[in-house]
């Protein structure tokens, strides 16, 4: 069976990941690139006895690259790697989707251009002349609809045609005038493609942009027929609200709440009834390690399954209800409008505006916020991503803050009163994070990353009904199940550590005690005690395990322990001198410390350097250690 190479290119937002799902199916490979962390998405199929290969490049606007996404799109257009380009664009925008079309089409005569979303351009009374275009191209050009799967056998067979016809050179170009044509000439024997790269870096720039330009928008006005005024009109009306000055932050915090709150409140039952079922495996698992002596038995058992079992059943239902949530309003078109709300902060922190997406990403897991910063092109301002995405709580950290809410500062209220407090509550302490996300990006760009904030353009997309299938299953196997599945391979061999101080003595006192009186003078300094430093330290591998390992150091249990209720737990902690002050210093705490291991793992892998490793680890625990400082002198002095 022959084997053909096709590039899936286009602008970002133009339906070309659901063009690939389509076509390629369940037959996907996803990987990186060579050498690269940005993350590569292959898939297969067949047409006429051939399988294609099919490349999902990175959305780029140009090939005139910034972002490493981008060069990695230039550099395989490029190549000649790929025996056809298949360019993908949205109906609705087509002026501004054909610039990439016609740059691509320079360079080579085998492209097919997939003219998507025609569906949302009917109802926005817009009509293209695909017959017209292609002939003015001089390539095959398809109408589709890919959610609906309108016209997709027609791009199938487009593309085979493409890719099985006899390789034939043309004169396809656009018009950039006698001076830069002479330009050109006088570069030979370079191709023509290099000879536009070398121009594009120098005097004749803006001049080659601007043909181009004029070139699809040429091609736009010629095959595009509007039907009304203002096809954008309902998305001026939402704009109007979620993005105005006014009422577009309110707006996303009521989002925010929204989503926080059935986070909490639909996780609460499920997490319940996952641990119960996990946990009465264990005798079963213990039976089947009979022949082996107590201690193997223990540390199998009480210290790597119950870990794992504990980790899982605090971790999965809130990411299996947090990750769909958000990639709804990112399929709904939503998050870049958080974009646009948050970029004039971190603009005055000397940060990016697509940070603001980066650390929305932190709130379902920082080791997704802190991949999520290759969107981010400078690479100065992706490192001050990187490094203060752990200062949002991901949802292994919400079971804590929220427990501790409940605890100690919601006094009488009762009820739905009870709940909306402490949803608000809740809210205070994320917004809380923010700030101290924007005070850490200026320190950082005042100091160790100095520089010039770069401008970015900001697509704003077109609100689109959500498809939920397909984001569920995207947001449940590329996202939760993805996390879950680091998160388990850190905690396995943390909960073997964790049996093992907890299990060997020395004298009378175990490792674990021990250790919790070592760290106990800072634990006081900070407003806590030796106990809740060790249970942080020894939640590293996961924020989830630190309320579990503190109950099992205050218990002295011999494994790790969990409350029948949150009336049990106040009392546990009130017997070991809790106070208002110590829960409000273990919220900063659990809001500003070291990032978990999977998320410092990930800053090592998309960094490549243990110096921001440790500058990722150390910037929120000293700041974390100041604020408790803060507030026990603080709440000393008001004594």
């Amino acid at each position: 069976m022959k084997e053909y190479t096709v590039a899936l290119a286009g602008n970002p937002n133009v339906g070309k990941s659901t063009v690939f799902n389509a076509l390629t199916g369940l037959k996907q490979h996803t990987g990186n690139w060579p050498g690269k962390t940005v993350e590569q998405a292959s898939g297969t199929y067949v047409c006429q006895d051939c399988q294609f290969r099919l490349v999902d490049l990175p959305g780029t606007y140009s090939l005139s690259a910034d972002s490493p996404e981008e060069v990695i799109a230039r550099d395989f257009i490029c190549s000649g790697q790929a025996d056809v380009t298949l360019v993908v664009a949205d109906a609705t925008c087509l002026r501004r989707n054909l610039n990439l079309a016609v740059q691509i089409r320079q360079i080579t005569p085998r492209m097919v251009l997939c003219v998507n979303l025609l569906d949302e351009a009917q109802k926005k009374g817009i009509s293209v002349a695909l017959d017209q275009l292609s002939q003015q191209l001089g390539v095959p050009v398809v109408g589709t609809a890919a959610r609906s799967g309108r016209g997709l056998q027609e791009l199938i067979t487009a593309v085979c045609g493409m890719a099985c016809s006899p390789r034939q050179e043309d004169d396809w170009q656009v018009d950039y005038g006698p001076e830069v044509e002479q330009q050109i000439n006088a570069l030979s024997p370079l191709s023509r493609l290099q000879a536009l790269e070398r121009l594009q870096q120098g005097e004749w720039r803006d001049t080659i942009t601007a043909a181009q330009i004029r070139k699809a928008e040429a091609l736009a006005d010629g095959c595009m027929n509007l039907r009304a005024e203002n096809v954008h009109s309902r998305d001026r009306k939402l704009d109007r609200l979620l993005t105005s000055r006014k009422t577009g932050i309110p707006a996303m915090l009521l989002l925010l709440a929204g989503i926080f709150y059935l986070t909490i409140w639909g996780a609460n039952y499920p997490s319940e009834l996952l641990s119960k079922w996990l946990f009465s495996l264990q005798e079963p698992l213990r039976g089947l390690l009979s022949f082996a002596p107590w201690w193997l038995q223990g540390a199998v058992v009480d210290g790597v399954y119950r870990t794992v079992a504990w980790v899982v059943s605090v971790m999965l239902p809130p990411m299996a209800i947090f990750f769909p949530l958000f990639t709804l309003l990112e399929d709904a078109g939503y998050l870049p409008r958080v974009a646009f709300n948050l970029d004039r902060f971190f603009c005055a922190a000397g940060a990016h505006g697509r940070q603001s997406l980066t650390m929305c990403m932190g709130f379902g897991c920082n080791a997704c916020g802190v991949t999520g910063c290759r969107i981010i092109d400078s690479r100065r301002e992706r490192l001050v991503a990187i490094l203060t995405n752990s200062f949002v709580p991901c949802n292994g950290r919400f079971p804590t803050l929220i427990a501790l809410i409940s605890l100690f500062f919601l006094g009488g209220a009762a009820g739905a009163a009870r709940s909306l407090l402490a949803t608000g509550l809740f809210l205070a302490a994320i917004v809380f994070s923010v700030a101290m996300t924007l005070l850490a990006s200026r320190l950082l760009t005042a100091t160790l990353l100095r520089g010039e904030t770069s401008s970015f353009s900001l697509e704003l997309p077109p609100y689109r009904l959500p498809q939920f299938g397909r984001v569920l299953v995207r947001s449940l196997l590329d996202r939760t199940l993805f996390v879950l599945g680091r998160a388990v391979t850190v905690a396995a061999p943390a909960g073997l550590l964790i049996w093992i101080l907890a299990n060997v003595t020395v004298g009378d006192t175990s490792l674990l005690a021990a250790l919790a009186s070592f760290f106990d003078p800072l634990g006081r300094l900070m407003g806590l005690d030796g106990m809740i430093l060790l249970a942080f330290l020894l939640g590293f591998p996961a924020n989830e395990i630190v309320l579990p390992i503190l109950l099992m150091g205050y218990l002295q249990t011999g494994s790790l322990t969990a409350y029948e209720g949150l009336d049990q737990l106040r009392q546990i902690l009130l017997a070991n001198g809790w106070t208002g002050v110590t829960a409000l210093c273990t919220m900063l705490l659990c809001l500003l410390h070291f990032p978990c291991g999977t998320t410092c793992l990930t800053i090592y892998r998309e960094t490549g350097s243990m110096k921001w490793t440790a500058v990722g680890f150390w910037l929120p625990t000293l700041m974390g250690m100041t604020m408790c400082m803060a507030v026990r002198l603080l709440s000393t002095l008001m004594m």
